[in-house]
């Protein structure tokens, strides 16, 4: 996290420890609407579009909840969507009997348009989802192009950009989506525990609202009736955490000061170094695919469990991830690969710790280089 970011969080924290929860929540109020204003601005919409909850997971479940799905209606969906989509979606087909249709993927990598537009023509389709970036590799989805393959059907869109925002430029008028998931942490560079959502007017307009509707979202009017909240705030709930509301407000505030196109290119420039040098190493295999890749760097390391060998760059400083076979089924199948390790440079990375961490990756291959 950026100064900014943990100054905002702490300061906020001992205020709280000072005054108590809704005292320093009612101090804050023109900071906290200050938050809002930011992710609308990096997210080029209106601040009533914004809605702000716990994780991107939870943006992205209360925007599903939103459908009154039947059984025999079709989700339409990518073969590299996020695990806890595909597994909601695998939910949603088991308790209500909704069909999960997956859209066949380019010989290069990513969803083939040309799949979703047939896929689409089905009419008891009620959605397309997708996720910008999948979190097992560096793939970039045409997002805005099937945007346009949805409005033309009149399908709504749910959009996972976790892994996208603070990396990759975000309009949502361009990608004419109806919802879009993130959170404030991975590229944006906030705090974990707090994410946002996106409701467009069209979503707004139709009286879209989650299934389980808090009173930040709703007014109790009667006994058996309520009325809901005329913007994306019916997507909330009421519980926050104040301090981490700031923190994502001072993260957005940054990303747009320092430039999310001119951030992301040196990202994804140090990514596409990082791949050439680690596909010269024999033993280790890159598993990126697509015709765009993002700032996501996957490779498998031969005779090595992903998890060992992140346990191991971590102790000589290089901080990197796991990625498993069943966070993604259909894709590491595909790549016949069981586990790999996700490194994702961002901007203030630099060419010598990339190399750094080639040669550490190179030595749990081959063991110790001699000088």
């Amino acid at each position: 996290m950026p100064a900014a970011v943990l100054a905002a969080i702490c300061s906020h924290l001992e205020r709280e420890a000072v005054l108590g929860g809704y005292e320093s929540e009612d101090e804050a109020a023109p900071r906290l609407r200050d938050a809002y204003d930011a992710v609308a601005t990096l997210l080029q919409a209106a601040t009533r579009n914004v809605a702000i909850v716990e994780n991107a997971t939870v943006a992205f479940s209360q925007a599903l909840s939103a459908f009154d799905f039947r059984p025999g209606d079709i989700i339409v969906t990518t073969r590299n969507d996020y695990i806890s989509n595909q597994l909601a979606y695998l939910s949603l087909a088991r308790r209500c009997g909704v069909v999960v249709r997956r859209a066949e993927d380019l010989a290069s990598g990513g969803a083939d348009p040309d799949s979703v537009r047939a896929l689409l023509d089905e009419p008891r389709v009620r959605l397309l989802a997708v996720t910008w970036v999948p979190t097992n590799s560096g793939l970039i989805q045409p997002v805005e192009r099937l945007g346009e393959i949805a409005a033309a059907a009149g399908v709504p869109y749910l959009i996972d950009a976790c892994q996208a925002v603070g990396q990759l430029p975000v309009d949502v008028r361009r990608l004419r989506c109806d919802f879009l998931a993130a959170t404030a942490r991975k590229f944006l560079r906030g705090p974990r525990g707090i994410g946002f959502l996106y409701v467009s007017d069209r979503a707004l307009e139709r009286g879209l609202f989650p299934l389980y509707i808090d009173m930040r979202g709703g007014l109790w009017q009667s006994a058996d009736a309520f009325a809901l909240v005329p913007d994306a705030r019916r997507f909330e709930n009421w519980e926050f955490a104040h301090a981490l509301v700031l923190g994502l407000g001072a993260a957005a505030r940054y990303a747009t000061e320092v430039g999310v196109e001119r951030g992301g290119q040196r990202a994804r420039a140090l990514a596409a170094r990082l791949r050439t040098s680690l596909a010269a190493v024999p033993g280790l295999r890159v598993l990126d695919r697509g015709l765009e890749l993002a700032a996501i760097v996957t490779v498998e390391v031969a005779g090595r469990a992903a998890p060992d060998v992140v346990r191991e760059l971590r102790a000589r400083g290089i901080n990197t991830s796991a990625s498993m076979r069943d966070f993604a089924v259909i894709d590491m199948d595909d790549k016949r690969a069981v586990t790999a390790v996700r490194l994702s440079p961002h901007y203030y990375n630099t060419d010598t710790e990339l190399d750094e961490a080639v040669v550490a990756l190179r030595s749990l291959v081959t063991g110790p280089q001699s000088t």
